[in-house]
């Protein structure tokens, strides 16, 4: 039976596992990356997690989701990955072990995973999307990453839901991720209330009541609702799986997500497209990584 490594390489933990073609994790590993250490110790701890993984084992090729940019197997700058400017992290890797080796960015391997092993893996097209931090996504058909011609493909967080609002630095103004994200959740917290800590702090008075912060809430489901909206009218998957930490962490927003969407479509769009909740947790990054291999059937 074949079996492939996924790795999962981010900027605060270092998850690594090995799958079948099943879909069964046969092992798994997990460490702090220490990302400001900078790339050569960083790659050195990979390579050493991946012997690991291999040993005793015959492995077909290794995956890897990474935050971009990224480019021809190249790493070029995350902001939560200090010092990778223009790492080749796949031609290193496989000049190490003498493997295929597959990079792809962590949301579009987050996809893959819930499309074929979570949420999504009994419909044809899925498409997910990431609230946390910033805002990303991912569209697969038929157990297959839809890349696009530039692989830009579900790139939503440029995506423009308001013809106002914040810029952030290479985002459009009233982007998806300026007004929706738990980043801007946290800076309208600061602005409007005074309080630190991120959206944390802003859901929490939401719910003990606060008006101000119910607002800043709502205003953000709302603009996620357009995107949504967008990609129902645009893209028309079967199911949009939503996950990151911010949607993990209350998950009661998708009952208003679901109401707010049924007024920015079509009528015979509406209540057609289930949204649900990511269901692998911490292994998405990992099994999706290993997905990129090909191994799944």
């Amino acid at each position: 039976m074949k079996k492939a490594i996924g790795i999962d390489l981010g900027g605060t933990q270092l998850r690594g596992c090995v799958i079948d073609q099943s879909g069964k994790i046969l092992k798994e590993l997990n460490q702090p990356t220490l990302a400001q250490r900078g790339p050569d110790a960083v790659i050195a701890d990979l390579k050493k997690m991946i012997d690991t993984l291999t040993e005793g084992e015959s492995i077909s090729g290794i995956g890897i989701g990474s935050p971009g940019p990224l480019h021809n197997g190249i790493i070029h700058n995350p902001p939560n990955l200090p010092g990778w400017s223009a790492i080749p992290l796949v031609e290193i890797l496989q000049q190490s072990f003498d493997l295929p080796v597959y990079l792809e960015n962590d949301a579009n391997v987050a996809a893959l995973a819930e499309a074929c092993l979570g949420a999504g893996k009994n419909e044809e097209s899925v498409f997910y999307i990431t609230v946390s931090t910033g805002i990303g996504g991912g569209y697969v058909l038929n157990r297959q990453l839809i890349k696009g011609a530039k692989n830009c493909a579900g790139e939503i967080g440029n995506m423009i839901v308001s013809s106002n609002g914040p810029l952030l630095p290479g985002l459009n103004r009233g982007s998806l991720e300026s007004l929706a994200s738990g980043q801007a959740i946290g800076k309208r917290g600061v602005q409007l209330l005074q309080v630190a800590n991120g959206a944390k702090t802003v859901f929490q008075l939401a719910n003990e009541g606060n008006p101000i912060a119910k607002q800043i809430i709502d205003d953000a489901i709302n603009y996620l609702s357009i995107g949504i909206a967008n990609i129902i009218q645009t893209v028309n998957p079967n199911i949009i799986i939503l996950g990151g930490g911010v949607i993990q962490s209350q998950p009661h927003i998708l009952s208003k997500l679901t109401t707010q969407i049924d007024s920015y479509v079509y009528s015979y769009l509406q209540q057609s497209t289930p949204l649900a909740l990511a269901t692998l947790g911490a292994q998405t990054g990992t099994t999706g990584s290993a997905l990129l291999t090909g191994i799944f059937e």
